[in-house]
């Protein structure tokens, strides 16, 4: 097995046109495992972590820019308050090793149903950037970046940039199910964004159909079903009423296409997805009336 080490952008899209059977590693958090139970044994390693380029991150014109390379430590550490929902995922990846490793870049490019970055990334609207050679740069939304079990959306000549993410605006939350506290893989999970300005919610649904996806119906019904105006009035006791947390719940649980496996059952995950749909709703909604108090 070869293995390629650039150490410019430049650098890595030449040698992704020239190979393009060669593996891209970013963190390796995953393609390591995999290698090493022989699930996949590629004829070259592409291995990008000397491209410091992509260990970046800026904000500008309230977007964060997130370079491929940047790792859920840095997430944790530096971007709590602009991505507060993608910071509270990274704090549930794997140990601090895997942390300081793992990358949301090599997350976006392993594209597993069960990676714990993309609900989060739904929930908020993000995008990915991806660049070949010789067609240059395009962005993906991030709902149209996942075609199947582990099938990013990418040529066989592109690369992951960097992935562009609106600073929040208002709360974001995330949730998780494991069969164990920590060091696990998600069951299901779950991420919500309110958007107050624009008086529209994001989610974001893991580990509970073919891909990570978004549950439609459910953020267009709770868009319209907020009490957004009685949010402002801080005399007014705004608390979410128990039919619309359960209908919510409802409406997030039927948009999943879960499967049993040997972490969990389908109905099991339809109800957790139900029960982490209220719980994140409610969280959000007293921080939103919280802020503002404040």
């Amino acid at each position: 097995m070869d293995f390629l080490r650039p150490t410019t952008w430049q650098e890595a899209l030449a040698a992704r046109a020239e190979r393009p059977g060669a593996l891209p590693l970013q963190g390796g958090t995953d393609v390591m495992v995999e290698i090493n139970f022989d699930v996949r044994r590629p004829e070259a390693l592409l291995d990008l972590t000397g491209v410091a380029e992509l260990r970046e991150w800026s904000v500008t014109g309230g977007v964060c820019r997130l370079g491929a390379g940047v790792t859920y430590a840095t997430v944790i550490d530096e971007l709590g308050g602009a991505l507060p929902g993608l910071a509270q995922a990274s704090r549930t990846v794997g140990s601090p090793q895997i942390r300081n490793r793992g990358t949301v870049g090599g997350n976006l490019g392993a594209a597993s149903p069960a990676g714990d970055s993309h609900p989060p990334l739904l929930a908020a609207g993000a995008a990915v950037e991806v660049e070949s050679r010789e067609r240059g740069l395009r962005t993906i939304p991030a709902h149209a970046f996942y075609l199947g079990v582990k099938r990013p959306a990418l040529e066989p000549d592109e690369l992951i940039r960097a992935v562009r993410i609106p600073v929040a605006a208002g709360p974001q939350y995330f949730s998780k199910v494991g069969t164990r506290n920590a060091m696990v893989i998600a069951v299901c999970s779950f991420a919500l964004a309110l958007h107050p300005e624009e008086r529209r919610v994001g989610t974001g649904i893991g580990s509970a159909a073919p891909t990570p996806l978004r549950a439609l119906e459910a953020e267009d019904f709770l868009s319209r079903e907020l009490d957004w105006d009685a949010a402002l009035d801080l005399d007014w006791d705004a608390a979410l009423d128990a039919g619309l947390l359960r209908r919510f719940g409802e409406l997030c649980a039927a948009a999943a296409a879960p499967i049993d496996d040997v972490r969990g059952t389908a109905a099991y995950r339809r109800h957790a997805v139900a029960v982490m749909a209220r719980r994140t709703l409610t969280w959000a909604w007293d921080d939103h009336r919280g802020r503002r108090a404040a």
